[in-house]
């Protein structure tokens, strides 16, 4: 079961609480079949712990390794991830659509 964006939510205030440093990725816009919709988060925090979902799979251990370094250089970032020839098989999605999803430090 998926937390809820209020879980999710609350995690990122209480890592901050503990002095953890935290990233915040939110999916900003899909088009087509995409696995999570408009508004989905996913917390991460400086040593790789996790808590809810932008996408699933290959996406979602990308937008950890993303998060990663925004949280080390502090600049949001916006990522893309979809089904291209060159890339179906990376940091896609399989089910044929698109994402964005925007990765900002939580300070």
């Amino acid at each position: 079961m998926l937390s809820t964006d209020t879980d999710i939510l609350s995690a990122a205030e209480a890592w901050r609480g503990e002095g953890r440093a935290v990233a915040l990725a939110t999916v900003i816009e899909t088009w087509g079949s995409a696995p999570r919709p408009v508004g989905s988060h996913l917390v991460i925090d400086g040593g790789g712990n996790f808590l809810g979902s932008v996408s699933g799979g290959c996406v979602e251990g990308a937008v950890i390794v993303e998060a990663a370094e925004v949280i080390e250089d502090g600049r949001p970032r916006v990522l893309e991830f979809g089904v291209a020839d060159e890339t179906a098989w990376r940091a896609g999605l399989s089910c044929g659509g698109r994402i964005r999803v925007f990765v900002e430090r939580i300070d």
